[in-house]
């Protein structure tokens, strides 16, 4: 039988140095891509993913159960992000790698163009601010609910759906205007 997250979690609280391994299997994958998601490049999200980890074990007794457990930890990881990105502050750098997503139907030539437009939109994502960033990747990449991202970000429903709003419109504008330069430097009949 599977241990449930609250099981998990009062086992290390009872002193199972062991049982947050469990927690960290179930969950790392979900961490790490929201890491990954925000910070925009695969060392940082490591990094932060691993402090994470590391702030939810030593805040395990601050767990409030009402909650599902990888809203929480989700919580802790794009505050982790938001702090990270505070810091850095500087121009962030475009993804090194977009997943791929083979169906196997694609020729060559659909492929790249896929990819290119995958990371059109990853990096036009990254040039977002980072309070309207959090929550387009919470809501489209996570598949989080509007009450998840309010147990997550502490926010109301309002400021929540406000926010994706604007992130989706700044979104659109940003990827017209990559469109429309791109236009520009186009060879006539290259499109």
């Amino acid at each position: 039988m599977i241990a449930s997250d609250i099981e998990i979690v009062n086992r290390c609280l009872a002193g199972d140095v062991n049982a947050f391994e469990v927690l960290i299997e179930r969950y790392k994958k979900a961490i790490y891509n929201t890491a990954f998601r925000m910070m925009g490049n695969r060392e940082e999200a490591e990094d932060v993913s691993q402090e994470a980890f590391i702030r939810m074990y030593n805040s395990l007794s601050k767990y409030n159960p009402e909650y599902k457990f990888i809203t929480w930890a989700l919580k802790v990881t794009t505050n982790l992000c938001l702090d990270s990105l505070r810091k850095r502050k500087a121009e962030t750098v475009p993804i090194d790698e977009v997943f791929e997503i083979k169906d196997g139907k694609d020729t060559p030539e659909e492929e790249y163009i896929r990819k290119e437009n995958q990371k059109l939109v990853q990096d036009a994502i990254m040039k977002l601010p980072d309070k309207y960033r959090e929550f387009l990747i919470l809501f489209h990449h996570r598949n989080l609910s509007y009450q998840e991202i309010m147990d997550i970000t502490g926010e109301s429903l309002t400021i929540v759906k406000n926010r994706l709003y604007r992130a989706r419109q700044m979104l659109k504008e940003e990827l017209i205007s990559r469109e429309k330069e791109r236009e520009k430097y186009a060879v006539p009949g290259n499109k």
